[in-house]
């Protein structure tokens, strides 16, 4: 909590004191929002700032990296008129009763958003299509990239990845969140493993749920934990034969991007910008533990399609290199005649 509040205190002088051309506003933790933030500075040819919080700001455009630095449990965070208001949604819980709070906006304000399924959650809600932008998460294919595995994995086995939280909380994560769909990884590992012998690689925080249901059915896996860079992350696709999304309600995921990249097949279901991105039906499974093992099966088996996604994979990550993301971002969101 201390922190906490000394970050915003030195947030608050530097936005009084140090002029740009876009400010950020992020949450505190290191996770994919100050990730994004952190690459569209550095990659646009801009004044870009990185804040804990939009007070003192003036006369710029103040970007809020996600709805849940902008949203209170009553209207919203209050931004001088000066300034010029972006805010990213991610993805929409139906649920989250703060929700309409956002069609309270007065300010000239734009909704930014990762994919096509968020954006029309947003129109039903009741924003203006005028006012949603979709710009897809982008990839760092200089950190992402085919190399040698360096990770000690068993290679009698087929290698399966998920890189994510996927628990309630912060701490063991025994509660599953749901949205993001562990339940179905398990039971379609478990299928999987009935037809070819695997082993499971964890990374992230919160995987308690994952790591006792796969413990029930004798899956062997690893966890190796939180990993705090990019580069770290980046040497675990290499040890994978297939990476599983299976989550239910997603504004990326960012995986997507990083597993073609890599050169690793994918099978995921149909949320977020995966959507968006692939056209492979092979790829894509029902929100289903059978369907999503069906697939994984197929790719696992046919060594000619595997190949083929793979190829294919790193020519569509390709387009969404940060660069071309971040001018996306500067051509439909912070160009002043836009706004």
């Amino acid at each position: 909590m201390i922190k906490k509040v000394f970050n915003r205190i030195i947030s608050f002088f530097f936005n009084v004191f140090s002029k740009s051309d876009v400010c950020f506003v992020t949450e505190d933790k290191s996770w994919v929002v100050y990730y994004v933030c952190s690459q569209i500075k550095k990659n646009l040819n801009l004044k870009v700032r990185i804040s804990h919080t939009h007070l003192g700001l003036r006369n710029q455009i103040v970007h809020f990296g996600s709805i849940n630095t902008f949203l209170k449990e009553k209207g919203c965070k209050k931004v001088h008129k000066s300034n010029k208001v972006v805010v990213t949604w991610f993805h929409f819980v139906p649920e989250n009763k703060r929700n309409i709070n956002i069609l309270k906006i007065k300010n000239n304000f734009f909704i930014h958003t990762s994919c096509n399924i968020t954006k029309q959650k947003l129109i039903e809600l009741g924003i203006s299509e005028k006012k949603i932008i979709v710009i897809p998460i982008g990839i760092d294919n200089n950190i992402f990239k085919k190399r040698e595995n360096t990770i000690n994995v068993p290679k009698d086995k087929v290698i399966i990845g998920s890189f994510q939280k996927d628990g309630v909380g912060w701490k063991d994560g025994f509660v599953p969140k749901l949205v993001k769909g562990p339940d179905l990884f398990v039971r379609a590992v478990a299928k999987i493993s009935e037809k070819h012998p695997v082993f499971v690689i964890l990374t992230g925080p919160s995987r308690g749920y994952v790591k006792v249901e796969l413990e029930k059915r004798n899956i062997p896996f690893k966890h190796f934990g939180f990993l705090k860079s990019q580069e770290e992350v980046s040497q675990f696709y290499n040890a994978l034969d297939l990476y599983i999304i299976s989550s239910r309600i997603e504004g990326g995921p960012k995986a997507i991007l990083e597993a073609m990249s890599s050169e690793v097949p994918v099978v995921s279901t149909k949320v977020g910008m995966v959507v968006d991105i692939i056209q492979d039906e092979e790829m894509l499974a029902k929100t289903e533990a059978d369907d999503i093992a069906k697939k994984a099966i197929r790719i696992i088996e046919d060594k000619d399609l595997r190949e083929r996604l793979i190829r294919k994979g790193k020519e569509v990550a390709s387009n969404y290199t940060w660069d071309k993301i971040a001018q996306r971002y500067y051509n439909k969101l912070y160009d002043q005649k836009d706004l």
